[in-house]
């Protein structure tokens, strides 16, 4: 990481897919989680949208637990990612997917961790062109 990153999020990153799949037998890791990263106060504000999207699952107790999972990867990547990040973002969780056999709160961890990392790519990446996002 850059040594000086600055405030995260520099501008509203939204839409953050992270999908997190490793098949080394059975059962395997999945977890697809969607997350927007706003720009806040200072610190880490992890938010659950009203209308959470859940595919693959209808536990409530399970989801509770990949969700905290979730929220716990993102906090421990924006503190690990380096002295000269300086989070100042609510973290809203959109979209959740699981596998039936696959998924578990491990796997929303490393999902958590990986979305953290797509939205710093995204946040240093330049604006697209007009002729870019219609083409």
């Amino acid at each position: 990481m850059d040594s000086d990153i600055g405030t995260f999020p520099p501008h509203p990153i939204r839409g953050v897919r992270a999908v997190y799949a490793r098949q080394a037998g059975c059962p395997s890791d999945f977890a697809d989680v969607t997350v927007d990263f706003e720009p806040w106060e200072a610190g880490v504000v992890f938010e659950v949208s009203a209308d959470l999207a859940v595919d693959g699952d209808d536990d409530p107790q399970w989801q509770a637990e990949c969700l905290a999972a979730v929220e716990a990867g993102i906090l421990d990547e924006l503190t690990r990612s380096g002295p000269g990040l300086s989070p100042a973002v609510a973290v809203v969780l959109r979209r959740m997917r699981f596998h039936p056999v696959d998924s578990h709160p491990r796997a929303f961890l490393k999902a958590g961790c990986l979305a953290v990392r797509n939205a710093l790519a995204a946040a240093h990446r330049p604006p697209r062109t007009t002729e870019e996002r219609q083409g």
